[in-house]
């Protein structure tokens, strides 16, 4: 029994000098928020990084379609004010551009994001959507 007891003696010394040996962790030093420069020293919402976006200029429109059919402009026409998103017909053609096309009312862009185009896009095969120049573009009005 006394041999058992010497042995663990040893084997917890042993164990001691073992986990001495290893190099003792370094605390890991952090600078200071303060010394950070530009947009990274403060903190924002997003919706305040959101208005800071480039805005668009006054004289671009936005305009969806590139549709075939005038059924098929009807029908999106219909979808879009289901959404509460006003559109009016393009008269005529657009510049390097080919089929029907709705004008976005201005105050109806913020609601056509990414994911309501490429639902719309998903349900009518040949959506487009372009920023265009608003001069020259003729409306149903």
């Amino acid at each position: 029994m006394r041999w058992l007891f010497l042995l663990l003696l040893v084997l917890n010394v042993v164990y001691y000098v073992w986990h001495q040996q290893e190099a003792p962790l370094r605390i890991k030093e952090i600078a200071p928020l303060s010394l950070y420069k530009g947009s990274q020293q403060e903190i924002r919402l997003l919706r305040e990084t959101a208005a800071q976006a480039p805005a668009r200029r006054q004289d671009e429109c936005l305009v969806v379609g590139g549709l075939r059919s005038q059924d098929d402009v009807d029908a999106l026409r219909q979808r879009l004010l289901s959404l509460d998103i006003s559109a009016r017909q393009v008269q005529g053609l657009l510049p390097g551009a080919e089929g029907f096309w709705l004008k976005i009312g201005a105050e109806s862009e913020r609601l056509l994001d990414g994911n309501v185009l490429a639902t719309l896009s998903s349900d009518f095969k040949e959506l487009k959507h372009k920023i265009i120049f608003c001069q020259g573009i003729a409306t149903a009005e």
